[in-house]
């Protein structure tokens, strides 16, 4: 009998333990900060602070740690990884082959809008690009036209693009590129014809070894990007 009743009263405890842990309520937001992400969350934390990465042309090829003849390995993952550890949530994929600049532009603006409609507000959410991530960032700027947004362009300013691409810059704009690359200059020439530049700025780095500096988290770059995407 005594054995009967013990054995009731431990299943009852159980019982009462599992509706215990049914009722308690589920976590109803997550902290975004400090992660990378291939797309933007299917849950906005509207607290935190968004940084897309658009990489050069390289990673389109299907390697993510790629390395070029003339300037080593593109360190793409370690990017990602050293944006986020700022406290971003990093927002990034490896484009297909031969992606096409502004139907990638347009995806991005689609995500940047996203966010914003979520209720992120626009300052707290910058585009990174270098080489052709470049060049599609100047697109999202020209395309979403919003002044808060925060861009970064690195490294892919030149007659080619100007000829080719329509670009008219809006938002927040900074421009780095190394004093011996051989591909992106001083983006002078998009500022003085920009139609909704906000606050600019140009960076020319010492470093000297051109477009090379695009392919790791260097602190001379990072650093310049940490500093403009805070709001």
């Amino acid at each position: 009998m005594w054995k009967h009743l013990m054995s009731l009263a431990l299943l009852l405890s159980v019982v009462a333990c599992g509706q215990q842990r049914a009722n308690t309520p589920a976590p109803t937001s997550s902290n975004a900060q400090g992660v990378v992400l291939k797309d933007v969350p299917a849950t906005v934390d509207t607290k935190a602070s968004y940084l897309f990465y658009l990489h050069g042309r390289i990673i389109e090829n299907g390697d993510l740690r790629p390395i070029d003849p003339r300037y080593g390995v593109y360190e793409y993952e370690e990017i990602l990884r050293t944006l986020a550890a700022k406290g971003f949530a990093v927002i990034s994929e490896a484009r297909a082959r031969d992606t096409d600049v502004n139907q990638y532009a347009t995806k991005v603006v689609q995500q940047v809008n996203t966010l914003i409609n979520a209720g992120v507000p626009p300052s707290h959410i910058t585009v990174v690009g270098a080489s052709k991530g470049a060049l599609i960032t100047m697109r999202v700027s020209t395309l979403l036209r919003n002044k808060d947004v925060n861009f970064v362009i690195m490294s892919n300013c030149n007659d080619w693009v100007d000829k080719n691409f329509q670009i008219d810059l809006h938002g927040n704009v900074l421009s780095i590129y190394d004093m011996n690359d051989e591909f992106g200059q001083t983006c002078r020439k998009f500022f003085d014809k920009a139609s909704g530049l906000n606050r600019h700025k140009e960076v020319v780095l010492k470093v000297g070894t051109g477009h090379a500096v695009l392919y790791k988290p260097m602190k001379e770059w990072i650093d310049l990007v940490v500093e403009w995407a805070k709001p």
